[in-house]
């Protein structure tokens, strides 16, 4: 099961991560298998460790023991300097990627965290979590700012609109609703899924959104008009995640190995299906 995906910046390349162990880098055109990276001992993305890869060589330059039984998430500051991570146990950890130490902690969720996302300018840090919430971070302090609650389950995601005045989340509640971060207001709430939402993030445009769920289905949302404009409910697999590509090709991938593009303007499939090789089966 291949469980996260991510555009390189040029958009050229691919890197996926999997239940098998392993850390995959992909030709977005040829849907060729560029390198494989080999260290983890579990799923990458239930392991105790961080690991940083030079992606020429294909050989790890360090390794970070983090010290709990499964992180969920983790992801780079924009300057690339330090990595936040979320794990169970209601545990967010800030790290320097220079020495690899653990800068700080940020204490507040109750449960799980799902997920952890820098703002554009690297100030705030907004994470997820399965107790139902939503927190804005400080990153210089590692104050909490704000909570965002509304959700009625486990948060699955939560990330910044481009200009990082909004934020977006879906949940196992079904939903997926925008919020206002001056003044913490919840401005719309998406509910045309009917199962837990997977993944859902914004556009370049900042008016465009996406979302995937274990409905089988793709949706797309205009926010202006808080209208459902396009989506696909016939998918032979329900979706893990979704990435937007630096040139605005959607990328969704689709359990048991399966990574297909979607182009946005016409919403149909393109280009090339990249195969991924794994012994693992589709699993929550």
């Amino acid at each position: 099961m291949v469980i996260d995906v991510k555009f390189s910046p040029d958009g050229r390349k691919v890197v996926s991560s999997s239940a098998d162990e392993t850390v995959r880098i992909w030709d977005v055109m040829s849907g060729k298998q560029i390198k494989i990276l080999k260290g983890h001992s579990h799923w990458v993305n239930c392991v105790d460790t961080i690991r940083l890869w030079d992606v020429i060589s294909g050989k790890e330059i360090m390794k970070i023991e983090v010290n709990c039984s499964t992180m969920w998430c983790m992801t780079f500051s924009p300057d690339g300097k330090t990595i936040a991570s979320g794990s169970r146990y209601d545990m967010i950890r800030i790290w320097d990627v220079n020495s690899g130490k653990e800068i700080k902690k940020l204490v507040g969720h109750s449960s799980d965290v799902r997920s952890v996302q820098f703002s554009p300018d690297g100030q705030m840090l907004v994470s997820s979590s399965d107790d139902r919430t939503i927190i804005l971070w400080n990153m210089e302090t590692g104050e909490i700012l704000k909570q965002f609650i509304g959700h009625t389950s486990a948060v699955r995601r939560a990330k910044f609109s481009p200009n990082g005045k909004f934020i977006v989340s879906c949940s196992s509640d079904h939903t997926i609703r925008i919020w206002d971060i001056e003044s913490r207001e919840q401005l719309m709430e998406l509910n045309k899924h009917t199962d837990v939402v997977k993944d859902a993030t914004y556009f370049p445009d900042g008016q465009t959104i996406v979302s995937c769920s274990r409905d089988f289905s793709i949706r797309l949302w205009d926010i202006r008009s808080k209208c459902e404009i396009q989506n696909i409910t016939e998918l032979s697999h329900w979706l893990q995640c979704l990435h937007i590509s630096p040139d605005v090709f959607l990328q969704a991938l689709i359990l048991k190995r399966i990574l297909q593009k979607w182009q946005k303007e016409k919403f149909f499939f393109c280009l090339t299906k990249i195969q991924f090789i794994s012994n693992c089966e589709c699993e929550n």
